[in-house]
């Protein structure tokens, strides 16, 4: 258990990151990602349903009919977004209305359904809720990465707490959409090229030692 345990975290965290390394959930990872706190929520709320949205994938996973299963994961994860756009909108109604209909967009993140598909409808329940914890997490340290950059060198500040004083000006172009491209294509870029992916390496020198 401990072993699967860790193989999942490596996994959602690093090794297969949805967003750096599969190249998942870029829409919100560019829309809320100008303010830390905007970027806490929204990585917290796609880690809610992401583990709960597997977990219940995998728990009826044998009761539901392969020709409809995709439109039963869809039901599933739009009920756990609702749940999630509820919460906020009672205890947070600030963060509501600035992430605006990014929550609800939550229900498209090809994150929710590629876990749901690929690990949750093959795999016990206790594992996928974790698997869909770690990817959710993943993702929500890149938000954060992410955020750290374009709200300190755009606002000078982080959560709102004012960090390099009155001295600084502020770069706009990092709270600008832009910015986020920028921020998204350098980390992307850093990771693939300071920590490659030493399978997908091992793989394509085989394929290229079989064609040779």
């Amino acid at each position: 258990m401990a072993s699967n345990v860790k193989k999942l975290a490596i996994l959602g965290m690093w090794k297969d990151n949805p967003v750096f390394r599969q190249i998942l959930g870029i829409c919100s990872s560019l829309a809320v990602t100008n303010l830390m706190m905007n970027s806490l929520i929204m990585g917290l709320g796609l880690m809610f349903v992401t583990a709960f949205s597997s977990l219940t994938v995998s728990l009826i996973r044998q009761f539901t009919p392969k020709h409809i299963r995709m439109m039963v994961q869809t039901f599933i994860i739009a009920v756990y977004v609702i749940i999630v756009d509820i919460f906020l909108k009672a205890y947070q109604p600030d963060i509501s209305a600035a992430l605006g209909p990014y929550v609800g967009l939550i229900i498209t993140n090809c994150i929710i359904m590629g876990r749901c598909e690929a690990y949750a409808q093959n795999n016990p329940p206790h594992l996928s809720f974790l698997d869909g914890l770690f990817m959710g997490a993943g993702y929500a340290v890149v938000l954060l990465v992410i955020a750290f950059f374009r709200e300190l060198l755009g606002f000078g500040s982080l959560f709102g707490i004012e960090i390099l004083g009155s001295w600084w000006v502020d770069w706009t172009l990092m709270i600008m959409p832009p910015g986020a491209f920028f921020m998204l294509g350098i980390l992307i870029w850093v990771t693939k090229n300071m920590f490659p992916d030493t399978n997908k390496d091992a793989k394509a020198t085989e394929k290229g030692g079989a064609k040779a």
